[in-house]
């Protein structure tokens, strides 16, 4: 049997799963969020919901890679009781990372985009609503959009078809301390802008009663896009981090692992609102602004700083480094599954995914403007419906089926996730928390996917 390869360092392996967490959920609905949720408060919630339910289920991926030393394509049929068809579960996983790039590559030429256009000035001097003409000129030319797409499927591809040293996780370490040091440096210029400590008091000091104040309901709703946020922001249940399990030793603990990845995720959903909250408020914008908070306010925020084009250029640049790495990462998942399922080269899993993806990605990119009258009701566009698949269906059903596996005595079974997870060291996965595990998380993410369907139900 070919030898497996496995990352050239621990780091790697850090950087390149907290890289696939780390993405446009951190940088632009967290931010948004937590201003629609009263801030501070709302963030102490999305951190008890982190701990408590996501990081459990990353540390079982991980394991069920590791213990099976093989990716989606066939770590089940490895790990799984004799007669038992658990491996189905596999191809909901390649199509969920499927779905995921065929509307994700798109946003993310969305943010190649705005870094060309931040850098040639196009922003500058411009009023609030000519900025957001560009957004919708932009999402209205088919051409532009799919030439974006296009860039970030070729620098996906040309990272994966290097190797996982060579490329993945060279591109990948690079991305990811460029994206840190761009995110300090612009944390320090919003935090010392005049008026930021406003901003500063309404993101860091917890007011319950912007969680109260509406009652039980709107406590309700902010609980819930906490826990979702938490829940979606690792990516979990499409075994977009089992394969990077499965590329690692067992010289660490996996426990210690993932609280490592996934403080490393938290950080820099952090320091996206350390950059964009004191900024907001310096400047007297509502930092509840939404989705077009990114594209259509901050532009203009940086407008009004001085050296403002360095600024957008280097917060794109940001954006742009976050959305690639989680690119990058599940591309080599798809690829990694097609060496795995059927022997292919490297070379020639790169080459028939990448058309597969460049064509399955063609539906969003055109949704925004050919396409634009193809809606579901109460659920959207093309970009909307891919989303809804994916985010409120897959993920809390993949997550489901790897929580029974790794705790069903029909499984793998609790015992040797648990042995599998603490091989080596560092923090232990503690034992004492099989029936919260067993019983209460599956509660959990069952609420997760019926409060994701209510909205399609209730208008």
């Amino acid at each position: 049997m070919e030898q497996r390869e496995q990352f050239g360092s621990r780091l790697g392996f850090l950087l390149i799963s907290a890289g696939c967490a780390i993405g446009l959920g951190n940088v632009w609905r967290f931010p948004y969020i937590t201003g629609q949720y009263g801030g501070g408060a709302f963030v102490l919630m999305y951190i008890l919901f982190l701990v408590a339910f996501s990081l459990p289920i990353l540390v079982m991926e991980f394991a069920v890679g590791r213990g099976a030393q093989r990716g989606p394509a066939r770590a089940y049929d490895v790990l799984e009781p004799e007669g038992t068809k658990w491996h189905w579960v596999k191809w909901m996983a390649t199509a969920g990372n499927f779905l995921l790039m065929m509307f994700y590559t798109t946003v993310a030429g969305w943010m190649l985009a705005y870094t060309y256009k931040s850098a040639v000035g196009t922003f500058n001097g411009l009023a609030p609503d000519a900025v957001g003409e560009v957004f919708n000129t932009m999402l209205g030319n088919p051409g532009e959009l799919i030439f974006w797409m296009v860039v970030v499927c070729v620098v996906g591809l040309a990272a994966c078809a290097a190797g996982l040293r060579k490329g993945v996780e060279r591109v990948t370490k690079f991305m990811m301390l460029a994206l840190l040091i761009v995110m300090f440096l612009l944390v320090i210029r919003s935090v010392t802008l005049p008026g930021a400590a406003e901003g500063l008091r309404f993101y860091l000091m917890p007011d319950f009663d912007n969680l109260f104040g509406s009652g039980i309901a709107g406590f309700g709703q902010a609980a819930y896009a906490a826990m979702g946020q938490s829940f979606f922001t690792l990516s979990l249940g499409i075994g977009s981090m089992l394969i990077f399990g499965s590329y690692i030793d067992r010289s660490h603990s996996l426990t210690g692992e993932s609280l490592r990845i996934g403080a490393l995720d938290t950080g820099v959903a952090l320091m996206a609102g350390l950059i964009i909250f004191p900024a907001s408020f310096a400047f007297g914008v509502e930092p509840g602004a939404g989705p077009g908070l990114v594209f259509v306010t901050l532009p203009n925020v940086f407008d009004q700083m001085p050296l403002g084009q360095l600024w957008c250029t280097l917060f794109f640049v940001f954006l742009s480094f976050a959305a690639l790495s989680t690119v990058v990462a599940v591309f080599e998942n798809i690829i990694a599954f097609s060496m795995d399922q059927w022997g292919m080269s490297r070379g020639k899993a790169t080459l028939v995914n990448g058309v597969l993806l460049i064509l399955l990605s063609l539906p969003c990119a055109l949704g925004f403007n050919v396409w634009s009258g193809f809606t579901i009701p109460n659920i959207g566009d093309i970009q909307g419906i891919e989303d809804f698949i994916v985010s409120n269906n897959l993920l809390p059903i993949g997550s489901l089926i790897i929580l029974l596996f790794c705790t069903s005595k029909k499984g793998w079974g609790w015992d040797n996730f648990v042995a599998e997870a603490d091989q080596g060291t560092g923090v232990k996965y503690p034992k004492w928390l099989r029936g919260y595990v067993s019983h209460v998380i599956p509660v959990l993410i069952i609420v997760v996917l019926i409060m994701g369907w209510i909205p399609v139900f209730t208008g």
